[in-house]
Order: structure tokens, then C-alpha cells, then sequence
């Protein structure tokens, strides 16, 4: 079989050099702003104050926030350490060609979340100009949003972090604002914003209304916490830094403490909005709440907000997954479009409704796969990887015929246990998916398949910047034969 040497060499998939790494603590913080704020919080809060008070729902959204923020700054560290890409370091627990079915699980859930946001972005935009000119069409404004985040995303990580110097202090202003219009709405109709709850439970009843608002905040970043080293492979962080928590400290205070603060204020303003105009709908409610131009400001947050939060956390992503199942002919912005084009086939505003459902199963399957990648980075490699294998299409994470059946057992496995139970799913997914790839990598898949950097943890040979190393991947043009390796030569070329 013959296959050109530098499929997997795609430019925009290379390892990021630590010059070219300029997202700080601030820069990341100002992007969590923006991606943070988004309708699908307000749709969590809207549904989970029909069962829970307003300290109780803050509670388990924090609790959902701080787990999700854990997985996401522990998976980052992937991004941090050797400056790669969510779907480049897939080829080690899935196989080179195996990455892209989880991989493409992501790309194309992240489509979708780029359309959802779109849509709502576009409705706030249809609103703004028929307060202003009396134009009424959402579907041009949805198709002209959807170009201007895609050319922004296309401009490279700098563009985005500008934008979202200038969108978080507008959008912080105005989420305030709207929380306290929604409250004084919500008192005037007789309803006490700290204790009003439409249909109370106790008991295991309450417990498990916690739990679904606590798994539906991790399934909705659980997308965001697979795919974090193709954000954090742009952060700074000191070369020779052997202390882990010194080496990711833009992350800790970006996912641990800038997130959860302002995901759980967007989800109180969602359970607000439900007790104002009882719907989750921030622009419904803003149009029942406020009129004329100061109506057309506050949805100006709308529309900046769900532009933050879909450059970083969704196209960025998409795009990268796309590029690395394309190969050089589909570089980084033809992945934008694609991302664009999927996500507006995929019809977004015929999937809100089903928004929190769906959370819950994109939440297992999702954290199966942060689970495996976990198991994969920290309890097998050691953080250590024999980086210039990934780029090469017969090496040593080819695998069988390009599949680590390891982890493609245990992701399949681990997202079917964790739709099981949906009310843990999150969890569930993240615990199958680890322990199951730790044992079949460890006494079965590796036994046959033996990995370099197992074998010998060097430190010198396979860390990236903890121990001064930018890896540098040449380019081959080459043509090569791809053998159909068995075990026994495969362990021979390791």
C-alpha cells in the first residue's frame, strides 16, 4: 500500500514552538468571559430551578464547573507539555487513522454548538436591526454571523484574543444589567429569586435533580475538556518547569476559577429568566424586559457573546479535526468552513429544545474519551512521548493498520455504560473510559505493540518544554510503502 510520508505532516497540525506560544493568564481569562456566556447556561438554569432553589442550583453548577475544570487543566497539560492538538495526540491510545472517529465525534459536536450559537446570535442581530431599521430576516443575519466568526477564526488564535479583550468588560457590563432586570421582573410577580422554586422535591428526588444539573454543566464542557490541548498548546508557560501547577497556571486560574464564577452567574441569570417570563430564552425575556435602543444594547450581548464562545471553543477545535482527517489538502481554514457548513446543515434551531438531553449523552461519550486520554498521558506514558512517531504514517503508532483497538474498545464501551446511567454520565464515562484502557493498553494492546517512551521514561528524549524542548517535525514529500505489520515486527521497529 503506498501513502505519501507527510499525510499527517498537515502545517497547521505541527507541534506549536514555545516563541509562538502568547496566550497568558489574562489573555485565556478574557476568552473564558466570552466562551462561558452562551444560551445553552441559561437553558441549564431555566430547567434546573423547576426543581432546585436558587442556592442549591448554584451549588451543583459549581460542582459541575470545578470537575469539568479539573478534567480540562489536566488534559491541557497535553497541549501545555509538547504544544499539540487534541486530534494529533489521539494517534497515540486510537492509532493514526483510528483518532479520527472520536475525533470526528468532537468536530462534528462542535459543528453543531457553532450552529446553536449562530442561530441565537443571529436572532439577537434580526432583533437589533428591526429596532433600528425595521428589517426583519434571521436567516441572512444567521448566514452573514456565521461569516464573520468563521473569517475571525481563520485569522488565527491573536485575532480571537483581541476580539475577546473587547467583548468580556461589554458583556460582563450587560450580563449584570440583565440579572437585575430579571430579578426586579421576577420579584414584581410576587416570586423571591433565592427561595422560589416551581415544583419542589426532597429527598433522592432532589439528589438526582442536583446531579442532572451538575452532569448537564460537564457535558456541556466535556466537549471543550477533550479537546483542550488544541487551545492550550498556544498558552505561555516557563521552559524548565518540572512543578506541574507552576507550568499550567494559566490554565488553573482560567478553567478552575475564571470559568466556574462566570458559567454559574450564567446559569443564576438563566434561572432568573425563568421566573421572569418563564423561559429560559434570554432574548425573549430581554424583549419583555426592555425596549427600543436600550433593547438593541443588551442584545448586542447576545450577539458578541455567542461570537466569543464559538471562535475558542468550537470552530477552533472543529476546524483543527478536520484539518488532521484531511492531510495537507485540507488546511486550517478550509476545517473553518467545513465546521460552518456542517453547522448550518445540522439545522440549529430545531435543537435547542433537546439541548439539556442531548448534554447528557455527549457527556458520556465525550468524557470516555477525556478518561482514555488520561489513563493514556498519565498512568501508561508518564507525560512522556515519542512526539516525532505521531507524524509518521508507518511508525509506531500505526498500530494495526492505523487502529489502537485498545481505546476504540474503551471509548465504545465506556460511552454506552455512561448513557446507562444517565444521571452520572459524565462521571461514569470519564471512569470506564480510564480504567478499562489502562488494563487492555497495559496487559494486552502494549504487549503486543510495545511504545519507546514505556520501555525507556526518558525524560531527555520524551518531554517537551518541561525539560527545554521545542520538537520539530521535518517535512517529507516521499512516498512510502506501508507494510502490514504484525506484532512481532512492530515490536521489532519500536
Amino acid at each position: 500500500m503506498i501513502q505519501r510520508n507527510d499525510y499527517l505532516k498537515s502545517p497547521d497540525l505541527l507541534p506549536i514552538s514555545y516563541k509562538d506560544r502568547n496566550i497568558g493568564v489574562f489573555g485565556f481569562s478574557v476568552i473564558w468571559v466570552g466562551m462561558a456566556i452562551v444560551l445553552a447556561a441559561f437553558a441549564i438554569g431555566a430547567a434546573g430551578i423547576i426543581h432546585l432553589s436558587m442556592p442549591t442550583l448554584i451549588l451543583a453548577t459549581l460542582v459541575g464547573s470545578l470537575m469539568i475544570g479539573i478534567f480540562m487543566v489536566v488534559i491541557g497539560d497535553i497541549g501545555v507539555e509538547h504544544g499539540l492538538s487534541f486530534p494529533v495526540y489521539m494517534r497515540a491510545p486510537f492509532g493514526t487513522f483510528g483518532t479520527h472517529l472520536p475525533s470526528l465525534v468532537r468536530g462534528i459536536t462542535a459543528s453543531c454548538w457553532f450552529g446553536i450559537n449562530t442561530y441565537f446570535g443571529a436572532l439577537a442581530i434580526n432583533g437589533i436591526l428591526n429596532i433600528l431599521f425595521e428589517f426583519d430576516n434571521w436567516f441572512i443575519c444567521f448566514l452573514f454571523f456565521a461569516a464573520f466568526q468563521l473569517l475571525n477564526t481563520s485569522l488565527g488564535i491573536k485575532s480571537i484574543e483581541r476580539f475577546a479583550d473587547l467583548a468580556a468588560p461589554i458583556i460582563i457590563f450587560i450580563s449584570c444589567w440583565m440579572y437585575v432586570a430579571l430579578a426586579d421582573k421576577a420579584t414584581a410577580s410576587g416570586k423571591d429569586v433565592w427561595t422560589w422554586v416551581e415544583s419542589p422535591t426532597t429527598g433522592m428526588a432532589t439528589f438526582t435533580a442536583f446531579m442532572v444539573v451538575a452532569m448537564a454543566n460537564m457535558g456541556f464542557w466535556a466537549t471543550l475538556a477533550a479537546d483542550m490541548p488544541s487551545l492550550s498548546r498556544f498558552f505561555k508557560a516557563p521552559k524548565y518547569e518540572k512543578n506541574w501547577f507552576k507550568r499550567n497556571k494559566t490554565q488553573l486560574i482560567g478553567s478552575l476559577i475564571v470559568m466556574p464564577v462566570v458559567n454559574t452567574f450564567m446559569i443564576v441569570i438563566g434561572a432568573v429568566c425563568y421566573m421572569a417570563v418563564s423561559s429560559g430564552d434570554p432574548i425573549a425575556a430581554l424583549q419583555e424586559s426592555a425596549s427600543g435602543f436600550i433593547l438593541a444594547i443588551l442584545l448586542l450581548m447576545i450577539v458578541l457573546a455567542q461570537w466569543s464562545t464559538n471562535t475558542s471553543a468550537n470552530v477552533i477545535p472543529a476546524a483543527t479535526i478536520f484539518s488532521n482527517i484531511g492531510g495537507p489538502k485540507v488546511p486550517f481554514w478550509i476545517g473553518v468552513v467545513i465546521a460552518g457548513v456542517i453547522g448550518t446543515l445540522a439545522q440549529p434551531w430545531s435543537l435547542f429544545d433537546v439541548l439539556n438531553t442531548v448534554l447528557l449523552i455527549i457527556g458520556g461519550i465525550l468524557t470516555s474519551i477525556v478518561g482514555i486520554m488520561f489513563a493514556d498521558y498519565y498512568l501508561l506514558r508518564k507525560r512522556r512521548l515519542n512526539v516525532e512517531e505521531l507524524y509518521e504514517i508507518a511508525g509506531q503508532y500505526r498500530y494495526m493498520n492505523g487502529f489502537n483497538l485498545a481505546g476504540l474498545t474503551s471509548w465504545i464501551i465506556g460511552g454506552i455504560i455512561a448513557n446507562l446511567l444517565p444521571t452520572y454520565s459524565s462521571l461514569v464515562g470519564f471512569a470506564v473510559g480510564a480504567i478499562l484502557y489502562y488494563v487492555l493498553a497495559k496487559y494486552w494492546w502494549f504487549k503486543k505493540y510495545p511504545q519507546k517512551e514505556m520501555i525507556d521514561p526518558s525524560d531527555s528524549k520524551y518531554l517537551g518544554i518541561t525539560v527545554g524542548r521545542d520538537w520539530e517535525i521535518s517535512p517529507f514529500e516521499k512516498p512510502v510503502t506501508l507494510p502490514e505489520l504484525s506484532p512481532n515486527l512492530s515490536a521489532k521497529n519500536s
